[in-house]
């Protein structure tokens, strides 16, 4: 079977890029540059065109789409290293939240997502558990209520979530809860990718409303899935603009891109971006259609991606020669990017762990 984009697909891809294309480039990271959050001007654009609730059910305010549109946004936005809330807020929550099969949590917080008026952040990984689904030291008690007691760690966007998810231990089950974030108990971190934020989230005592079960295996499969569009979009740019660099850039009086030991290179990083680029689209097209096989898809494409990525963004670094170490060029944003999702929701090695050994690389 040949998978294809339909033309209405590709009309989202075209719409998108243009509105990011118009907004600019990734934002500047100079050490003594303030940390610029995210631009609610883009934030509100990509909501003008349905981009937030494209996967959301029209009963709760979204247009009724599958999630592969959803992916297709997201490789977008990581081709130009757009830093908002997109990945966890609308893609992460929103696919955690629709497979929790708690409507009344759907209602309450899905329309904001759609319109992006509420940003959701899921908070499942703790110091050291490498979002493992059978361990949660995070625990929930009840008491005339539900209290939540434990640590969250890489919390996309979690500092300025209205939302929280929380993933917590009660006697049956890991849960899923919902928690209104205030200040005392979320911390901003300082991730080492700086075009995306994390947050640490303290709970002590702290008042919840249960959803149900937490679908993890849902999430996860949908992480893995995303973060792989994500960096195929962003490796895709970066060689074109490596390469673009490579015409211009002369040495011993010729341009550098006409030696072959530089195509060699650069044709190792287009094969290697190819070759992931199917594990991605694959992987979309099974985790947006529930396929038998997409936690399997998942996994081998969070870690091919990764892997091409983080290949693809040094050597660019070292094409581009000395331009590519200064904090003004956006070569060092795509290594950190690279290196940063490589170890979100699980590195290549956690992802490779879940496949059968048939299918182990």
């Amino acid at each position: 079977m040949r998978f294809a984009f339909t033309e209405e697909q590709e009309e989202l891809r075209r719409t998108v890029r243009k509105l990011l294309d118009r907004h600019g480039g990734p934002p500047s990271h100079a050490p003594d540059a303030p940390d610029p959050g995210y631009d609610p001007v883009l934030w509100k654009q990509l909501a003008e065109v349905g981009a937030h609730g494209l996967a959301i059910p029209e009963d709760h305010g979204g247009s009724g789409f599958s999630l592969l549109e959803t992916l297709i946004v997201v490789e977008e936005l990581g081709r130009r290293l757009v830093a908002n809330p997109f990945l966890g807020s609308a893609v992460i929550s929103a696919e955690t939240l629709l497979a929790s099969g708690n409507t009344d949590a759907c209602a309450r917080l899905l329309p904001g997502i759609a319109s992006g008026e509420r940003v959701v952040s899921l908070a499942w990984a703790e110091p050291d558990s490498h979002w493992e689904a059978d361990t949660c030291a995070t625990t929930a008690r009840h008491d005339d209520r539900w209290l939540l007691d434990g640590r969250k760690s890489y919390v996309l966007d979690g500092a300025q979530a209205d939302t929280l998810l929380v993933v917590a231990a009660t006697a049956d089950s890991p849960s899923l809860f919902s928690v209104d974030p205030d200040p005392s108990i979320v911390a901003s971190a300082t991730p080492l990718d700086l075009t995306r934020r994390m947050a640490e989230v303290q709970l002590t005592a702290t008042p919840a409303t249960l959803i149900g079960d937490a679908p993890l295996q849902r999430a996860l499969d949908v992480a893995a899935a995303a973060i792989a569009a994500e960096q195929i979009g962003a490796a895709q740019r970066w060689l074109h603009e490596t390469v673009e660099y490579a015409k211009l850039r002369r040495q011993f009086g010729r341009p550098i891109g006409s030696f072959q030991a530089i195509k060699h290179r650069l044709a190792d990083c287009y094969v290697a971006i190819e070759s992931a680029r199917s594990l991605s689209y694959a992987a979309s097209w099974a985790v947006s259609t529930r396929d038998e096989a997409a936690a399997e898809l998942a996994a081998m494409a969070k870690s091919a991606c990764c892997e091409a990525y983080s290949a693809i963004a040094a050597e660019g670094i070292q094409l581009h020669g000395g331009m590519g170490i200064t904090w003004e060029h956006e070569a060092h944003l795509h290594l950190k990017r690279a290196h940063a999702a490589t170890h979100l929701f699980g590195t290549p090695r956690d992802h490779r762990t879940r496949l059968p050994l048939t299918s182990r690389p």
